[in-house]
């Protein structure tokens, strides 16, 4: 919302491309991160932090392209994991979810990232890593070791305990910090059992663990993917969508399922007193939908700012979307729980989407952008707090999966650009869109022959900082910005 380099004015083909290309040593699944003015070595950069599969995490002089640092965060003696026999992150596993940085902590600033690595006896490790932004170097005697353990008689479980099994799990979603902890969460690969949907977090200043949740203790599945998208938080408790998995349609006194079984829903979770589900949304048929693999973990979760409705009471909305071609609006006050007899919640789109939602929406000028699989990337506005039913305005092209994931640069309530990778060919494709009308598409990086094209990789959002446009690929970054 501070971009003030790049307008639909100066986004076009003559004036905008491709200017640069930083190379890494794997796939680039994580989004870069963007710092600016960075004291390193006795300078100050510009940085763009890139994480990869092969365990690396890079720092780059963000206009230059110079390595400033590089460091791995695998033990001697260890490897990148395989890929399991899984498509999804293929061929290796090291960094798959977006880190996150925060620059209070440390003597310079602290970047977490969790890792994935194999050791020469065969066992697996996911490690959490706080990394100082200026060296690379560990921070607070970490890596920390991620593991865990959970009351159930759920998948893989022995006497009662469901344990955290690091080869059988993924994390894809991308980390939050919170009040001082860092939240990740837990997907497996491609669906192979045994697996549980698990919330681990840890204290940013010390690495120690704050605490574990299983939202599917005494079932199975429940996956975090939302295809890389984030943990999203009000700035209390924390919101996303999980996938197919099972859920307990016999609810207690408290509206909650009798065995704490939450799969294929909408969750909010309060860290305190300790790690739980405090409020849900589960649609009518979500059994059904689990399946037949229609989750709604497919999806991500935005969260709103504070909207009036018609009468003047300020609502505290969520939407998200996965599989089911829907798009479901909460009330993040009182989700709806579950109802086998009809759904109990804020809003339902379900005509206005006709595609399945592999990404998270994006919101700009009271408007909400998404680009689902098989559908155009879509303007829908929300007024007095309802979300109209039709788009208002939609790209003539539409998306083969996964979709096309919405990102907005804007100078404040002006300028706004819609950016997203169109993936699925050997070739990625960023495309720009005016905000205001994305029947204008500004540019996409085809229109220029071979000038800007650039190697496609799946489910990536383009990060957009400082009059420039960077794209992960398999082999790297591609840089976009003013010619």
């Amino acid at each position: 919302m501070n971009e003030t380099r790049l307008a639909p004015a100066n986004v076009n083909a003559n004036t905008f491309g491709k200017i640069g290309f930083y190379t890494v040593d794997g796939a680039v699944d994580a989004q870069p991160l963007f710092l600016g003015s960075v004291p390193i070595a006795g300078g100050t950069h510009n940085v763009l932090y890139v994480a990869t599969e092969a365990g690396s995490v890079y720092a780059f002089d963000a206009d230059t392209g110079t390595v400033l640092w590089r460091v791995t965060t695998l033990p001697t003696g260890e490897v990148p994991s395989d890929d399991h026999g899984c498509n999804q992150t293929t061929p290796t596993i090291g960094i798959t979810s977006t880190p996150v940085i925060d620059r209070t902590r440390g003597p310079n600033g602290t970047m977490y990232v969790v890792a994935m690595s194999k050791d020469t006896g065969g066992a697996y490790h996911q490690r959490l890593h706080a990394l100082d932004i200026a060296t690379g170097a560990e921070l607070f005697n970490g890596p920390a070791e991620i593991t865990a353990s959970y009351p159930g008689t759920g998948s893989g479980s022995v006497n009662g305990v469901v344990p955290f099994t690091p080869g059988q799990y993924i994390e894809r979603a991308s980390l939050l910090l919170l009040n001082g902890v860092v939240y990740t969460a837990w997907s497996s690969h491609c669906d192979a059992l045994p697996y549980t949907g698990w919330v681990i977090s840890y204290n940013a200043d010390t690495l120690k663990q704050a605490g574990v949740l299983n939202v599917t203790p005494n079932g199975e599945m429940g996956g975090i993917w939302m295809s890389g998208a984030g943990l999203a938080s009000d700035g209390t408790s924390v919101y996303f969508l999980d996938g197919n998995g099972t859920f307990d349609p016999t609810t207690n006194a408290q509206d909650m399922p009798n065995k704490g079984d939450f799969g294929n829903g909408f969750l909010k979770v309060s860290p305190t007193p300790t790690l739980h589900v405090a409020d849900y949304f589960e649609p009518s048929d979500t059994v059904a939908q689990s399946n037949a693999d229609l989750d709604l973990g497919s999806g991500g979760v935005l969260l709103l700012p504070d909207l009036k409705d018609i009468n003047g009471n300020v609502r505290h909305l969520a939407v998200g979307g996965g599989k089911t071609r829907a798009l479901f609006i909460v009330n993040r006050d009182s989700m709806g729980n579950f109802d086998s007899n009809g759904d109990h919640i804020y809003q339902e789109l379900f005509s206005t989407i006709f595609g399945p939602m592999f990404s998270a929406p994006a919101f700009y000028n009271n408007t909400v952008y998404v680009g689902p699989a098989g559908d155009h990337l879509k303007a829908i506005p929300v007024v007095n707090a309802v979300f109209a039913t039709t788009a208002s305005s939609q790209s003539s092209q539409t998306w083969s999966f996964p979709g096309l994931a919405p990102v907005i640069s804007a100078n404040g309530n002006t300028n706004g650009i819609v950016w997203g990778v169109e993936n699925g060919t050997a070739i990625g494709i960023l495309h720009a869109y005016d905000a205001g009308n994305l029947a204008t598409e500004l540019y996409n990086s085809n229109q220029s022959g071979t000038r800007d094209q650039f190697g496609s990789n799946k489910f990536i959002s383009p990060m957009i900082a400082n009059g420039k446009v960077y794209v992960g690929t398999k082999t790297g970054v591609a840089v976009f910005g003013p010619r």
